[in-house]
């Protein structure tokens, strides 16, 4: 799948002779220019994913949650997943009813720029968000070594069978993370289309090439 994060991206995203699985439109990103782009979204090829970043998560503009919320239920009628960080379940809760009587998918998400916490500690925000309900928890942690990286790994390939889990690292082992844990299993993997988002993720041809069709 496709993050858009810019103007520059939608533009892209529109031109691409074959479009992703999905898209993930970055609202916190394009908040200045939402106006604009949501007159375009019909001509986006493939379904979408809607976020709008908690700042504590990497969330752009510093957006307060109130916004974050009216951003999300003003786009949720044009998607097919909402993510929503972990951290915020109760103040989504509203949203979380609309996102459900609409049957749009949720995806709770965890995002630790800092360090990649022990397997264990994961997958008790895993069990959390299945206890919540949701369709994937998304996971995306930090890994400048192999240690990290192992972590991550190991929490990926023990995790609860019933239970779909998108996991990806941050950092200096962020691109050999992302194709590694797309092998393991992981069920949403996430690429740039014009330029990276976050130390490690890969563009979506890199992407491409590099996984098994």
């Amino acid at each position: 799948m496709a993050v858009i994060s810019s103007a520059d991206d939608f533009e892209a995203a529109m031109a691409l002779k074959q479009p992703p699985d999905l898209f993930e439109l970055r609202l916190d990103c394009l908040v200045p220019i939402t106006s604009r782009l949501e007159k375009k979204i019909s001509r986006l090829r493939a379904p979408l994913i809607i976020t709008a970043r908690d700042p504590r998560e990497g969330g752009a503009n510093k957006l307060s949650l109130a916004v974050r919320r009216e951003l999300l239920l003003r786009f949720l009628p044009r998607a097919r997943y909402v993510d929503m960080e972990l951290r915020s379940a109760r103040e989504f809760e509203s949203l979380l009813a609309q996102a459900q009587k609409r049957k749009v998918g949720r995806i709770w998400s965890y995002h630790n720029f800092k360090s990649t916490p022990s397997s264990r500690s994961l997958c008790a925000k895993a069990k959390r968000a299945k206890a919540i309900g949701v369709e994937v928890f998304k996971v995306a942690t930090r890994t400048d070594n192999p240690a990290a990286l192992a972590r991550l790994v190991d929490f990926m390939t023990n995790k609860d069978s019933n239970l779909r889990i998108s996991a990806m690292g941050i950092g200096k082992l962020g691109g050999i993370s992302r194709l590694f844990l797309a092998r393991c299993g992981s069920a949403l993997n996430y690429a740039a289309i014009t330029r990276a988002n976050v130390e490690g993720q890969l563009s979506i041809d890199v992407l491409r090439s590099a996984l098994p069709r």
